[in-house]
Parts: C-alpha cells; structure tokens; sequence
C-alpha cells in the first residue's frame, strides 16, 4: 500500500509517517524541512523536499500513490495574508489537480476547527453548522482549502476530511509551546478567570481518526469529521495541569477582555513596524482563543467512523511533560 504524506516534517505529519511505515505502508513524505525529512527515511519511507506551491513537483510527486494524506499547512496565529492563501489554498488546490491527474483511491484532508471561530462562544458544534465569517487570513484560507475539497468530490475525487481541535503531545511547536513562552516571559492572560471551555485533541488520536478515514466505507466519502479527545476542559484547568506536570510555577495574569484586546492590538501594530512582521507575543486570535468557550461534538465521528479517544488529556500532558523535560535544553530552571 503506498501512502504519500503532505506537511511530513511538521508536528502531526511526521508521526503519521511513523505510524504508517510501521503498519507496513510504502510511504512517501514531503516537507519543506529536510534536516527533519532525512530522519524519516527507512526502508519503506521516502522524502521529497517540497514546497506545497510548487505544482508541477506536488503532480509529479502523487503518481503511483494510492492514498494521499494531505497534512500540509501554514498553521500559526500569526503570518502574511499571501503565505495563508498560497500555501493552505493553493497547496491544496496542486494535491488536489495531482489526485485528480494519477486517480489517486483517497484523499484525507486536514482542515481545521479554526474555520467555526467567530469570537463568541459556541458549545457542541456540529460538522454541518454553516461557517462564520473568518475571523483571519489562516482561517480564511482553510475555509477555500475545504472548498476546494468539496469540489473534488463532487467531480470525482474520492475525498474525505476532518476538523482537529488544539492538536497536542511530544513534537507540538505551537500550542503548548507559546503558552510556555508567554508563562516564562511575565505570564499568561487569564481573561474572565479562565472560564472559557475549549477542546483539545492528543496527537495519537488524530492520527487514529486519519486511519479511520482511510479505510472508512464509501457511503462517507465527501464527508468532514470534527476531531476532539471528547474532554472539555475550561483555560484555567487546562494551565494549572499543564504546568504542574512541567513542574513550572504557572504565571496567570488576570485580565479583562477589552484590555487584552487592546493589548493585543498593540503589540500585532508594533510587530508589524518595528519587529519587522515578526510574530508578537499575544495576537488577537490567541485572546480569542483563551477568551471564549468552543467545543465541538463528536457523535458522528464515534458513531460513523468508529472513533474512540484512547489517550486521555490527562494521560496527554503526563506524556507530553516527559518527553520535553527530556528533549529541550531551554527547561525552566527556577
């Protein structure tokens, strides 16, 4: 069985490629990163360094694969408009034009549950709920990438998705990681004392649920799964375990809503002068996402696709905490 991995060097692609060069598959990997890339190859894996712009290479890359795991995204609260759109839409649309080109048997694409935020909160949201106005250039884009997937399907493709909600576990470089910076660096807003109900999902989980689709039966082809562990759990509890289990003193700096939106307003103005684009420390998207509530229900991926969580949150962090105490140099040392 040949599989062919988009985004392979990043967080949950380079797992998926570990995953399924141990279940056997012969695996092709692309990724921008070809220090990471290079340690993915074995017998059965094959790296290609590319871009998800590049089209002629991602149509040359999908021949002879027979299903395409299409992980690859600019994913971050931060970044340029056109980097969003070329590489999230665009990118889709090249894996896309190649499935279609080589008649590929499956296409399982990565989307996400950024595409529901609206800045409200919004409880149990449902796969069919009609989308919001995005609230950014990243969700914006995965909303076209979702588009372009729908599409496919309705002229052929065999295709089928999921929405993942706060993928995390050893390797994450985004969600836990910022939140650990922002803790080191003076603290982490707590706004309306951490109320906010939000969903994560460990990383082995995911990776189940793209399993899943992969051998799903044909009658659930064109469908998008949300993603979750199915623990809803608030701000304020999810920071206390996190850095608990890191053994760092955990930094909440209570705030108001209009003041970290202020704050944050500030701070994405200066990054945007005077740091040169880089990406500030608290963002408006990151305050949307710590202020308010959003889970989102997962009956149809239990029921359809035989989903079950099998690593708890708690398990999660327990995990996660290990494997960066024994992987990073920058550790917190009091």
């Amino acid at each position: 069985m040949r599989s062919l991995v988009t985004g392979a060097t990043g967080f949950l692609g380079k797992q998926l490629v570990v995953k399924l060069s141990k279940l056997g598959h012969e695996v092709t990997a692309l990724g921008r990163n070809s220090s990471i890339g290079e340690q993915l190859v074995t017998d059965n894996v094959h790296f290609i360094a590319r871009d998800l712009r590049d089209r002629s290479g991602i149509i040359a890359d999908l021949q002879g694969q027979d299903y395409v795991f299409h992980c690859g995204a600019l994913s971050s609260p931060w970044g340029k408009d056109r980097d969003f759109h070329e590489i999230n839409f665009l990118g889709t649309r090249n894996v896309i034009q190649g499935c279609q080109i080589h008649h590929i048997k499956r296409l399982i694409h990565v989307s996400t549950s950024a595409v529901y935020c609206n800045y409200h909160d919004r409880l149990n949201i449902l796969e069919n709920t009609p989308l919001p106005i995005p609230v950014n250039a990243y969700a914006s884009s995965k909303q076209l990438a979702e588009l372009e997937v729908s599409k496919a399907h309705q002229s052929g493709v065999p295709t089928i998705a999921i929405r993942p909600r706060g993928i995390f576990g050893p390797g994450d470089t985004a969600i836990l990681p910022r939140l650990m910076r922002a803790n080191r660096r003076g603290g982490i807003p707590l706004i309306d004392r951490g109320k906010a109900c939000i969903d994560i999902t460990y990383v082995d989980n995911v990776i189940d649920a793209l399993l899943l689709c992969q051998t799903a039966p044909e009658t659930l082809l064109g469908r998008i799964f949300n993603i979750t562990n199915g623990e809803p759990i608030t701000v304020a509890n999810l920071l206390t375990q996190l850095f608990a289990k890191l053994e760092e003193p955990c930094r909440l700096r209570p705030i108001s809503l209009r003041t970290a939106n202020w704050t944050a307003s500030l701070m994405e103005s200066i990054a945007n002068t005077i740091l040169l684009g880089r990406e500030p420390i608290l963002t408006r998207y990151t305050v949307g996402l710590l202020a308010y509530s959003q889970t989102l229900d997962i009956t149809a991926a239990t029921h359809e696709l035989g989903y079950q969580p099998r690593v708890s949150i708690d398990n999660g962090l327990d995990i996660f905490a290990r494997w960066y105490q024994t992987n990073n140099r920058d550790r917190y040392v009091p």
